[in-house]
């Protein structure tokens, strides 16, 4: 399989743990980390990994789904992507996700949406880099 890198970007961890901060060199992305409440962290107004992978995976298949529908030369206005990631513990003290994308696509007919999200999940890079690795739910709704 050939590839060609079409973007590179960075980002920085430093601190403690979960109990950092993380940084891409010009500063767009600049956020305190901390340990959700559900976890027995203090939660507040820090991100955790969870949420920063939920949103990249979000706007990556959101991205992806405006893309192949307007190839497909269907009208999509008012769509939203969310995408829920679980923190899953598994044997020997590894960790591991999950991810329940639901892609939501009013005025489709249930068919065509289930189709999109289909075509979507294939091209996107986060599925195509998690596919096998991790358990993904897709669900669309119209």
């Amino acid at each position: 399989m050939s590839t060609t890198t079409l973007y590179t970007t960075e980002a920085f961890s430093t601190g403690d743990r979960r109990n950092g901060h993380v940084r891409t060199p010009d500063s767009v992305l600049d956020a305190d980390l901390t340990v959700p409440k559900e976890m027995g962290g203090p939660g507040g107004e820090k991100t955790n990994p969870e949420q920063l992978f939920a949103a990249g995976y979000a706007a990556c298949l959101h991205n992806g789904l405006r893309m192949i529908a307007t190839g497909q030369k269907t009208l999509v206005t008012g769509s939203t992507v969310t995408a829920e990631v679980g923190l899953l513990a598994i044997e020997d003290g590894r960790f591991t996700l999950a991810v329940a994308l639901t892609a939501h696509l009013p005025g489709l007919d249930q068919s065509v949406a289930d189709q999109l999200m289909q075509a979507t999940h294939r091209v996107c890079p986060y599925s195509n880099s998690t596919r096998g690795n991790i358990d993904i739910s897709l669900t669309a709704t119209v």
